[in-house]
């Protein structure tokens, strides 16, 4: 997997820039609000066809823009390949792959396979159920198109029925809807589940193995947190699990007008020696944790599809102590690397084939 090309028009805060990356490692520098984390946000659209700093995409244009684009051209699986993403201020994004418009966003995603590791992820074991829960979807979304698909399907029917909740009160006949909409985002949930635990189970064994050199004394567990109790059931199995919850539920959620029960509630469980590393753990050990996570998605990766992802690395360096920072660099030999610093003098111990210097969105 190697990313090649990408030109940036209108985006952020580049009017128009280019870049010709190295096979190997890029380093990215220059001070703070320069457009550093800008680059790799554009790269990371190429692969998830999302923002990871928002849910609007519009956000990602440059300020008082209508149109914007993000163009790359990569490498995969020893094919080439062009993705052109267009930001619009007053419609939706446009994806080109080739200069042909794809029908939908998803259609793009895991074309090109990125990892992205910013600042934000070392606080992953201790956020919430949803920034671990965004941590699947976005490696399964690369990984396997048919998950993005359930995914957005099963988003869009989450929220008609939260729409139905919310405002039932004043129609109370927008209810007769509850079962149809239930049995639906059992029927998606079902999928979504069953991708999850089995990417879990993986994710697991290649954690604890990498948790292990780093930390010998310990023991790293995940477990998936759903509502199914075989989440490797089949799939009419774990529907009929979820739809027993749903129904369960049904007065509270009509209560509450809110979506109670479902996969969009589900979780992952992370301890170390048996014990939840969100409550207990310290800030080293929380910090390993999510360092282990990010480079065992890198492996998986790999393992999947025969080459390593582009790995994204978001100033994640300079928040690391030397040990924690010399982990991170001997598992990272392999593969494309782009990494944003402050400093030019990590461009030696980075052995950096090209760096570029970043200054107002412009390279200088």
């Amino acid at each position: 997997m190697q990313l090649n090309h990408v030109i940036l028009e209108n985006f952020r805060n580049y009017s128009a820039e280019e870049f010709v990356f190295d096979p190997k490692v890029n380093l990215v520098c220059g001070e703070n609000a320069q457009g550093k984390t800008n680059l790799l946000e554009a790269c990371a659209l190429l692969s998830t066809m999302k923002l990871f700093r928002t849910g609007q995409k519009k956000e990602g244009l440059a300020f008082g823009q209508e149109n914007g684009r993000v163009f790359g051209e990569f490498q995969a699986e020893g094919q080439p390949f062009t993705l052109e993403v267009r930001l619009h201020a007053s419609k939706a994004m446009e994806v080109f792959r080739a200069g042909a418009r794809l029908r939908r966003q998803s259609e793009g995603q895991g074309l090109l396979k990125t990892v992205l590791f910013c600042p934000d992820d070392l606080y992953l074991i201790r956020a919430g159920a949803a920034s671990r829960r965004k941590f699947l979807d976005t490696a399964l979304c690369q990984l396997r198109p048919n998950y993005g698909r359930y995914l957005d399907e099963y988003n869009r029917v989450l929220e008609h029925k939260t729409r139905i909740l919310r405002d039932s009160e004043e129609h109370p006949g927008l209810l007769d809807l509850y079962d149809d909409f239930s049995l639906r985002l059992a029927r998606l949930g079902a999928n979504l589940v069953r991708y999850r635990a089995r990417y879990l189970r993986k994710l697991h064994e290649t954690a604890a193995l990498l948790h292990r050199e780093i930390a010998p004394s310990e023991t790293l567990s995940l477990e998936y947190a759903t509502i199914p109790q075989n989440p490797f059931g089949s799939v009419q199995e774990v529907e009929n699990e979820l739809l027993d919850h749903l129904y369960r539920h049904k007065n509270a959620e009509i209560a509450s007008r809110s979506c109670l029960s479902g996969c969009h509630k589900d979780d992952i469980l992370i301890e170390i020696n048996g014990s939840p590393a969100s409550r207990f753990g310290s800030q080293g050990q929380v910090r390993t944790c999510a360092l282990v996570l990010k480079l065992s998605e890198r492996e998986l990766m790999n393992e999947d599809c025969g080459e390593y992802p582009v790995l994204l690395l978001d100033d994640v360096l300079s928040e690391l102590d030397r040990r924690r920072q010399d982990f991170v660099l001997n598992h990272i030999g392999m593969g494309q690397i782009l990494i944003t610093c402050c400093e030019e003098e990590m461009a030696a111990k980075l052995a950096a084939g090209r760096v570029f210097h970043i200054a107002g969105g412009r390279v200088v």
